[in-house]
C-alpha cells in the first residue's frame, strides 16, 4: 500500500498527451492476434490492464515485442504478429487476467471459437464481478462453460474462475438485457467463428470502439441503428499499423480539475473523440464548464476521431445525468461526482446500479469519500435502479480517505483533495497503476501551488 498526502493547489496549466485509450489498446492486442501477419501498435499505454491482455495472448501462442520510442517509457509500440483465426494454440496452464475485466470478458468471446479448453483464473477484485451476462449469450451459441456459481434469493450469478471449451458454434440473435460494451464485443468476436450472422440488438447504445476496430481489420460487419450484423468464418486482415489516440477516461480527471480550480488553462493533446465516449465531455458543457476543441484528426491506422481539447477555469451548475447517458460515461461517472460536488445546486445520477459492481462498489467508494470532505450526497432507491443526488458546497475540506483499492476512486479523490481546503490522505494510491501508472507525474507538471 502507498499512501499519499495532497496539498491544496493554487490553479493548473500547460500542455499534456496522454496515452493510448486502454478500451481501444486492449481490442487492438485481441483483433491484431486473431488476424494474419504483423501488427504495429503505436501510443500503446503500458498499465497493469493492457498487459494482462498482451500476457494471455503470448500464453495463446502469440508473439508480441514491446519497444520504446523518443521518450522512454512514455511511448511504447507493441508489434503484434498475429497467426489468424485459428491460429490460437491451448495454454498449458490456466491464464491469468489479473484484475482486468475486459481482459477476461473479451478473450471469453475468443475461445468460444477454439476447440480446446481454457481455464481462466483472476485477481481478487475480479472474484465478485458477475459473468451471467456474458456466458448466457455464449452457451447460447453452443459454447461449453463452467464458472463458481452462487444462489443468492431468487437470483443465480456466476463468477470467476470460469473455464471454457468452444467450438461449432451457431449464429444467434442477441437483445441486450443490460448496456455493456464488454458483453457486446465478447458476442462479437465470437461471431467471427460462426458460419453464418450473429446479431446483436442494443437498448441503449454503448461504445463502439470494437465495431470501429473490427472495420479496421476488414471484418463483415454491418450496423444498422441499434442492431450489429457479424458475418462470420472469415479472415481479418492486418490493417499494419494502429495509433491508439489518448485516453478520455484518464483525460477526465484533468479536465475536472481544471474546471473547479480558478484562473486554469490546460491543453489536451491527440486525445480520442469517439462520439461514444465523449459523455463527460458533454455533460460537463451542460453544467457550464468551458472546453472546445481547438483541432481535430482522424487517421486512417486508426479509425478513431481524435483531436486537442482546451479547458478553462468554470462556473459549474448542477444537471441530471439520465440513465441513458450512462454507458458513454460509466467509467467517468467517480470524477464527475467530484465535480458535482462544486457545482451550483443539485445533480442526479440516475441509473448509476452498475457502478455497484465494478472494481469496488463504486457507489459506496465515492458517497463515502465525500461526505468525509463535507459534501452532500444522497443515494436513493429508483424503483429497480439508484440514483445519487449530490448537492455542491462552496469548499471542500481536506480529511482522511480510503481509495478502497480502486483506481478510479483513488484519483478522483486526489483531484478532489487538490480542490479542497486543508490537507487530504488517501491511504492508498497504488491502484493507480492499473490504468494510469504516470497519473501523479504528469499531474504534478501541471500544478502551481501556493508559496509556503
Amino acid at each position: 500500500m502507498k499512501s499519499l498526502r495532497v496539498e491544496p493547489a493554487l490553479r493548473l496549466e500547460g500542455e499534456i498527451t496522454l496515452l493510448g485509450d486502454k478500451s481501444i489498446a486492449h481490442r487492438s492486442i485481441i483483433l491484431s492476434a486473431i488476424s494474419k501477419g504483423k501488427t504495429v501498435i503505436r501510443n500503446f499505454p503500458a498499465n497493469k490492464d493492457c498487459i494482462y491482455t498482451v500476457k494471455a495472448f503470448r500464453k495463446l501462442g502469440i508473439r508480441i515485442t514491446q519497444k520504446f520510442k523518443t521518450q522512454a517509457a512514455r511511448c511504447p509500440a507493441i508489434t503484434v504478429f498475429g497467426k489468424g483465426l485459428y491460429g490460437l494454440k491451448k495454454p498449458k496452464s490456466p491464464v491469468f487476467v489479473g484484475d482486468s475485466a475486459t481482459t477476461l470478458r473479451l478473450i471469453l468471446g475468443v475461445l468460444a471459437g477454439r476447440a480446446f479448453r481454457v481455464k481462466l483464473i483472476t485477481g481478487r477484485s475480479l472474484l465478485q464481478r458477475p459473468m451471467r451476462r456474458v456466458t448466457i449469450p455464449l452457451i447460447s451459441m453452443g459454447v461449453e462453460i463452467k464458472a463458481r456459481h452462487k444462489n443468492q434469493g431468487l437470483k443465480a450469478e456466476d463468477y470467476p474462475p470460469v473455464t471454457i471449451s468452444g467450438g461449432n458454434l451457431k449464429p444467434i440473435t442477441y437483445r441486450m438485457p443490460v448496456a455493456s460494451a464488454q458483453v457486446k464485443s465478447a458476442i462479437l468476436l465470437a461471431g467471427l467463428y460462426v458460419k453464418g450472422n450473429t446479431k446483436v440488438i442494443e437498448q441503449i447504445k454503448t461504445r463502439d470502439h470494437t465495431e470501429r476496430m473490427l472495420k479496421l481489420f476488414k471484418a463483415d460487419i454491418k450496423l444498422v441503428e441499434n442492431t450489429i450484423v457479424i458475418k462470420g468464418n472469415k479472415e481479418l486482415a492486418s490493417p499494419k499499423r494502429i495509433y491508439i489516440p489518448g485516453d478520455v477516461s484518464s483525460a477526465s480527471f484533468f479536465i475536472v480539475l481544471a474546471t473547479i480550480l480558478p484562473k486554469a488553462k490546460i491543453l489536451i493533446k491527440n486525445l480520442g473523440l469517439n462520439p461514444s465516449r465523449t459523455g463527460i465531455i458533454k455533460v460537463l458543457k451542460r453544467m457550464g464548464a468551458k472546453i472546445r476543441v481547438s483541432s481535430t484528426e482522424h487517421r486512417a491506422s486508426s479509425i478513431e476521431p481524435m483531436g486537442d481539447l482546451i479547458v478553462r477555469s468554470s462556473s459549474l451548475k448542477g444537471t441530471v445525468i439520465r440513465k441513458n447517458e450512462v454507458p458513454s460515461l460509466i467509467d467517468e461517472l467517480p470524477i464527475l461526482m467530484v465535480a458535482a460536488s462544486q457545482a451550483k445546486a443539485k445533480t442526479i445520477f440516475e441509473g448509476v446500479g452498475e457502478l455497484r459492481v465494478k472494481e469496488t462498489d463504486r457507489i459506496r467508494s465515492m458517497s463515502e469519500n465525500l461526505k468525509k470532505m463535507g459534501a452532500i450526497v444522497k443515494v436513493l432507491k429508483d424503483g429497480n435502479s439508484e440514483k445519487v443526488v449530490i448537492e455542491g458546497v462552496k469548499k471542500l475540506k481536506g480529511c482522511r480517505l480510503q481509495s478502497f483499492g480502486d483506481h478510479r476512486t483513488a484519483m478522483s479523490m486526489v483531484v478532489a483533495g487538490l480542490a479542497a481546503e486543508g490537507k487530504t490522505l488517501i491511504d492508498d494510491v497504488s491502484c493507480i497503476n492499473k490504468s494510469f501508472p504516470d497519473f501523479l507525474s504528469q499531474l504534478e507538471a501541471l500544478m502551481i501551488y501556493p508559496p509556503r
